[in-house]
């Protein structure tokens, strides 16, 4: 092969390299199934006190209230009027004293296909209450 063609495949076959390897760094870094809906399983939820001991926890299964929820409709109403998104909650306002014993609450699961990872730390269970409402009441 005379040295012209030689050249002519070699750079044929950097550019096409180059090519695949510019396409490969511009595609979205996404796994596949990032888009692909979630199975609901429900948003298990906890309260912890300072040291993120946790205190209590519990599913919130919406709507099918197979879960231990004490406030089930009222949370599931909540999350609903938020669309999953928790710092959207309404919650209750109400007066509360400046006694600082933090509070962390979380909210993990799979809420109508989309995935929740939510995690809150209030002054105390009184302000966490006037902040989420009936969701963490349990």
């Amino acid at each position: 092969m005379p040295v012209s063609r030689r050249r002519r495949a070699a750079r044929a076959a950097a550019v096409t390299a180059a090519a695949f390897v510019t396409a490969v760094a511009v595609a979205p870094a996404t796994p596949a199934d990032a888009a692909a809906p979630q199975e609901d399983r429900g948003v298990f939820l906890t309260v912890s006190d300072t040291a993120h001991t946790w205190i209590r926890g519990v599913l919130l299964r919406c709507p099918d209230g197979r879960d231990h929820h004490p406030q089930h409709d009222a949370a599931c109403s909540a999350l609903t009027w938020a669309r999953g998104d928790l710092d959207a909650l309404r919650g209750e306002p109400h007066g509360c004293t400046k006694q600082y014993d933090p509070v962390t609450v979380t909210a993990e699961g799979v809420w109508r296909g989309r995935r929740i990872d939510w995690e809150r730390t209030f002054a105390n269970a009184c302000t966490m209450d006037a902040a989420t409402g009936p969701l963490f009441r349990f």
